[in-house]
This record gives C-alpha cells, structure tokens and sequence, in this order.
C-alpha cells in the first residue's frame, strides 16, 4: 500500500492553523482521500498529558531544556502511536504544529539553537519530516484580533509570553521557509477562511 502524505501547519499564535488544518482535511475527503487531523502537543493519551504539563505548568514553569524535553517526548509517541500507523494505512495525516514550532520556539526563541531540537527529533522521532509544511504567516493586527476572539484575553503558559518572544518565533518561521523552499510554503494569512485555505490548496494539490 502506497504511504499517505503528512502535512504540519505552522505559524505564530493565532495564525489560522486549526481552522486552515481542518478546512484541508474537509477538501481531501471531498475528493477521495481519507484525512487525520491531529496537533502537537497531542494528538495520544501520553501526548495530551504532556500538553497539559506544558501549557498549565506546575510551581515555576519550565525552563527552555526541559519544555524541549517534554516536546520531543510528546512528539515521539505521537509519531510511535498515531502518524506514522496512519500513514502506513495510505492515510493524509494533517498536524497542527510539528518540529518546526520546537526549532521556533525553543531553539530559536528559547535560545536552544536548532542542532539541539533536531537532534531530540533524530533520537525521539526518527527524523521524520513531513512532506511539505505550510507556514501561515499574518499581520500582527490580524493575530491579535483572532486571539482576543479566540481567547478572551486569556493565554496558556506559551502563547502569553511577551510580544519581543512572539516575534523571535515569526522571524525563525520565516527563516525556515527561505532556507528549505522545497519543503516549505509560506502563506499569506491574510482574508476569510476561505482565502487562505484556497491558497493552502494551491500547495498542495501538487502532492495528490
């Protein structure tokens, strides 16, 4: 049986990844082919766990290395218990954030440095890449709106750290697309659902 697609989406905090993750998967079971949409952290019963720790930290929090840790752990039985299984059913696997939001977030925003994140990926995870990963890239007028809308004003230990933080992890995501064109697509965010996830099917579709 041929191996099915894995597709991430990534992005800052309110970028539009949930809605555009789903959109997609409704687009390819529109057109015959069995989707799974899934998220980091989580996606398992050990990977929602981990979610919880990491977003609702204990005492002080965590400190850069360990929120590393807890990711690639979260990650590893993700990849063990649900993407690569569904992938090797012929399966498209849709996820809401992968590696490339640790290499964002704690390696270039937490100072990490990349060599570090992609080597807990290579020992928890394989290495395993997806086949193409979609940056959804939006103005900060327009993420603040989608989060006041989706949040209330209330952000988890993550998405509430400072604007200086947020803006390392855009910067880092944009360097990614430029330096691995052919993994990545950047998208414009901008305009109703719609819009974006239109242009979201004009990268994909070369992979059908």
């Amino acid at each position: 049986m041929e191996l099915g697609r894995f597709i991430a989406f990534e992005g800052g905090e309110g970028a539009g990844k949930s809605t555009q993750a789903h959109l997609l998967a409704e687009e390819l079971e529109e057109r015959g082919i069995r989707a799974v949409v899934t998220r980091e952290p989580g996606g398992t019963p050990g990977a929602e766990a981990i979610r919880t720790l990491l977003l609702e930290p204990p005492g002080e929090g965590w400190g850069a290395p360990a929120e590393a840790l807890l990711f690639a752990a979260a990650r590893a039985d993700h990849v063990a218990r649900l993407i690569r299984p569904q992938l090797e059913t012929g399966a498209w696997v849709i996820c809401d954030r992968y590696l490339d939001s640790s290499r964002a977030y704690q390696g270039a925003a937490g100072e990490l440095g990349d060599d570090a994140i992609r080597a807990l990926h290579a020992v928890g995870s394989g290495g395993l890449l997806p086949d193409l990963t979609i940056v959804l890239d939006a103005p900060p007028t327009a993420v603040a709106a989608r989060l006041a809308a989706r949040d209330g004003g209330v952000a988890d230990a993550i998405g509430g750290r400072d604007a200086e933080y947020h803006e390392r992890v855009a910067a880092a995501f944009r360097a990614f697309a430029m330096a691995e064109p052919q993994r990545f697509a950047r998208i414009d965010g901008t305009g109703s659902a719609g819009d974006v996830a239109a242009r979201v099917w004009q990268a994909v579709e070369r992979l059908c």
